[in-house]
């Protein structure tokens, strides 16, 4: 698209005021210069967008300031990180090794006995009372004390689990600690 002569002098007569303006808004003469220059581009790639009558030193000013706040929200959002050693230190657990855990002891729990499952799910996943529970299954505090424990030992088995390995952070946690420490 060929534009009049015309708008592109006054686009070229309005650069030392968006200079100064720029300036004042980024208080960095290097980043006002990047801001002019993207302000002056944005202004020609929308020059068909110009209404004829207006002041274009008033059009590309409001370029300059909109893209300045864009910009300036954007970087309030971002970490300073050049040599990527923040990125380094996150990691995200892989989703699947959760959910096949928990398909797991789905079936584990499936094998219980009913009341086993029955003890162990009021106390563990409910969060309820021994008291609470042995009133919910009409039985005693003994009682569902020797539940709990039977069914954990059972599950310890069905899972192959060996405590000291297997309780707490799961092997790819451990091993992405590992890594993070030894950096």
């Amino acid at each position: 698209m060929t534009a009049e002569p015309s708008l592109h002098k006054q686009m070229l007569n309005a650069v030392p005021r968006l200079r100064a303006f720029a300036i004042s808004l980024a208080g960095n003469t290097v980043y006002a210069d990047d801001l002019v220059q993207t302000a002056i581009l944005r202004g020609l790639e929308h020059l068909d967008t110009f209404q004829a009558g207006t002041s274009m030193q008033a059009w590309l000013f409001t370029i300059l300031r909109n893209h300045f706040y864009t910009e300036h929200r954007r970087r309030r959002r971002e970490v300073e990180d050049a040599d990527g050693a923040l990125a380094a230190k996150l990691s995200v657990m892989p989703a699947q090794d959760a959910r096949l855990d928990l398909d797991d002891m789905m079936a584990a729990l499936a094998q219980l006995s009913n009341e086993q499952r029955e003890a162990l799910l009021l106390i563990a996943a409910e969060g309820m009372s021994y008291e609470e529970a042995a009133q919910i299954c009409g039985t005693n505090i003994g009682t569902i004390k020797s539940r709990i424990n039977r069914a954990r030992t059972r599950l310890t088995e069905l899972l192959e689990l060996v405590p000291e390995v297997d309780l707490g952070p799961d092997r790819v946690a451990r091993a992405s600690v590992a890594v993070h420490t030894v950096i």
